[in-house]
């Protein structure tokens, strides 16, 4: 039973990366690497987890390079296909109210003015749709001519029908913009009005229940974007802490890898992925070194297996 235990554990923490090749300063420095990217990965996750409200959908709608494609699919309702059918909303929206209804106990005035706020959401919706009917006929239309010129062999290696397909796709994003904007904005007044439905006590005794998305993919950012937050604060605090520090470490690398992986090839300045490929570098020879155990919390869980092994001898 305690190898079983243990197993999992020596792989957390990196058991077997011997630290004799490394001298006192060389210890030092990894120490100070760690708890650099640690607190990077805290401050990032702190500030989204401030927000409240932060979304992935803009970083992968602006992917470039050979993995874009794969990386655009990941954004939540992409080409409005959802947010532009009645019939979905109806769905959705009806199954939101009967949430609310459950979660703050509803009376049978509250569920008709719920039903009474969905009708009129649906309404509202349906003009906003024939408001940018011209709009989204052309929308659509440019995305078949975009689909057509990606079926014309190795696009993504000629500059300039890459530049020409790259100018297509971000004009024709304005036209999808505007609309999505305004039914996104009816959802959040959509959520307040619900809410506001609940008895000042049942606001007091219970948080206000949000409609979020539903899943429209297999993996979409409405599933990505709540764990963000505390992925960035749990490997911040894994590194800070020296905790766990090769799984935390290789962790951060896969991410760090599929940001520079979708801005592929890197261009030059502030905003370029090199950044994000160097400190995922960083992060391996953090995980190869095994660095949790100069002055972290792994010290001690090493300590535990080496005693476990002496026992068992």
């Amino acid at each position: 039973m305690r190898s079983i235990f243990e197993f999992p554990l020596r792989l957390a923490i990196g058991w077997g990366i011997s630290p004799r090749i490394l001298g006192v300063l060389a210890m030092g420095m990894l120490v100070i690497l760690r708890l650099s990217i640690g607190w990077h990965f805290h401050s990032e996750g702190l500030e989204k987890y401030r927000q409240g409200d932060w979304d992935a959908a803009p970083f992968f709608a602006n992917a470039k390079g050979p993995f874009a494609e794969s990386f655009k699919d990941l954004v939540w309702d992409r080409h409005g296909e959802n947010r532009r059918d009645l019939v979905f909303h109806e769905w959705w929206l009806a199954q939101y109210n009967e949430k609310a209804s459950a979660y703050f106990s509803f009376t049978e005035t509250e569920k008709v003015a719920a039903e009474a706020k969905l009708q009129q959401l649906l309404k509202n919706v349906d003009l906003i749709l024939k408001d940018y009917e011209e709009d989204l006929r052309e929308y659509d239309l440019r995305r078949e001519r975009i689909a057509d010129l990606k079926s014309k062999g190795d696009w993504a290696n000629v500059d300039s029908l890459s530049g020409q397909i790259a100018t297509l796709e971000k004009e024709n994003a304005s036209k999808l913009a505007p609309p999505m904007k305004e039914i996104d904005d009816l959802w959040d007044a959509y959520e307040v009005s619900i809410n506001a439905l609940a008895a000042p006590n049942q606001k007091e005794e219970s948080p206000a229940l949000r409609l979020g998305k539903p899943r429209t993919g297999r993996v979409d950012t409405s599933i990505i974007n709540p764990y963000v937050p505390y992925f960035d604060l749990a490997i911040g605090w894994c590194l800070m802490l020296g905790l766990f520090t090769p799984l935390a470490s290789l962790a951060a690398a896969a991410f760090l890898g599929s940001v520079f992986l979708s801005q592929y090839p890197p261009g030059t300045g502030p905003t370029s992925s090199n950044y994000q490929l160097i400190e995922g570098m960083a992060c391996l020879v953090i995980a190869a070194t095994g660095a949790g155990r100069f002055l972290g919390l792994d010290y001690f869980l090493h300590l535990y297996i080496r005693r476990s092994q002496q026992r068992q001898s």
